[in-house]
């Protein structure tokens, strides 16, 4: 099934043609792509369509890598106003994440997450391409994946620690070019399309941000551009689950790990008929009641770990919840009722951890 994808990607296009003596606007007709995509960044494409335009012109020209030379006429303003958020965002983490949470407006078959290491380093991760339809073709993978390079280098004004790229194609172009580009080893083969960093470049702060910029791009982006179909809960209640024991629980981080402005957190949540303090309230319970029913720690540290600053605030919590004591939910816990999960965990989540040594050039 086709979808639809911003003519932005297109970017750079007709110049890489012509550089190879081609005709673009020939190519685009032969594929079906509105000549106008060509010049302007908000013509709406078939996503097929540009695929197939892509590797057509591919192979016709022929550039082998094409997607790779295309990149190099593509910034982050392709973005369009999601740029704005994304470069004024506290931390490479936060960026992505933005830049994830709003890539429906490119197109809403793409798909940028993270993922563990697919080569087993702890201290390591993934930032992985892909798409809901299937593995993208060769060209529009290679684009994406050094667009997204070339961005967080953008972000960071140099390196930031890339360890290799893992390409789900095998190569037309010789190896060397991708090793050239992406200044790190390539693999080829592989069972997912991705950049291998260290963890700890997901906390490395950026610079000249400006917060009120951020908070107005995007309040204007939740407002003019909702996700069809998305909720908020699940997300809120894995921020409060990840923040617990670790950090104070409040609405403001759970936005900033949103990307929103608290605000809009909240009003999405009333829209969902709950609120940050019953999400929070049932975060706590399930918390409680596992530490309780399944560790022997002392009902002190049980409390500081789902944030209550006195144990005696945990006692008022779980007769609410139990309609006894935390000692008599240890005691008798095989009739503790368990409570109610959210497991669906959508989206870009960024991490906390140690990174590696810098192979990138």
């Amino acid at each position: 099934m086709s979808s639809v994808i911003r003519s932005a990607g297109m970017r750079g296009f007709r110049d890489v043609v012509e550089q190879f003596g081609g005709d673009a606007e020939a190519l685009a007709a032969q594929f079906g792509v509105p000549l106008d995509a060509l010049d302007g960044d908000d013509v709406l494409v078939s996503d097929v369509a540009m695929a197939r335009l892509l590797e057509g012109a591919a192979r016709a020209l022929p550039c082998p890598d094409l997607g790779l030379r295309i990149s190099a006429y593509q910034d982050i303003g392709i973005l369009g106003p999601l740029a704005v958020a994304v470069q004024n965002s506290p931390t490479v983490g936060a960026a992505l994440e933005c830049a994830s949470q709003f890539l429906f407006l490119h197109s809403p078959v793409l798909r940028f997450t993270l993922v563990a290491d697919p080569e087993g380093r702890p201290g390591d991760v993934g930032l992985c391409y892909g798409s809901s339809e299937g593995t993208p073709p060769r060209q529009a993978t290679d684009a994406i994946l050094a667009f997204s390079h070339r961005m967080i280098r953008f972000l960071l004004d140099g390196p930031y620690g890339l360890h290799s790229v893992h390409l789900s194609h095998l190569p037309r172009a010789p190896a060397s070019r991708y090793t050239e580009f992406f200044g790190a080893e390539v693999r080829f083969g592989q069972a997912a399309s991705l950049l291998r960093v260290p963890r700890s470049l997901l906390d490395r702060p950026l610079a000249g941000v400006d917060d009120t910029l951020r908070e107005i791009a995007l309040d204007y982006l939740h407002s003019h551009f909702p996700e069809p179909g998305r909720v908020v809960a699940p997300q809120v209640r894995n921020a409060i689950d990840r923040m617990l024991g670790s950090s104070p629980p409040r609405i403001d981080s759970a936005a900033r790990l949103l990307g929103m402005h608290a605000r809009t957190l909240q009003r999405r949540l009333a829209g969902e008929g709950t609120s940050f303090e019953s999400l929070l309230d049932d975060a706590r319970r399930d918390a409680a009641l596992r530490l309780l029913t399944r560790t022997d720690l002392p009902l002190q540290q049980v409390a500081g770990l789902v944030g209550l600053s006195e144990q005696s605030a945990l006692t008022r919590c779980v007769r609410r919840w139990c309609g006894t004591t935390p000692s008599g939910v240890r005691a008798g816990s095989a009739g503790v009722p368990e409570a109610p999960t959210y497991t669906d965990r959508q989206g870009f989540t960024a991490g906390r951890g140690s990174g590696g040594r810098d192979h990138e050039r």
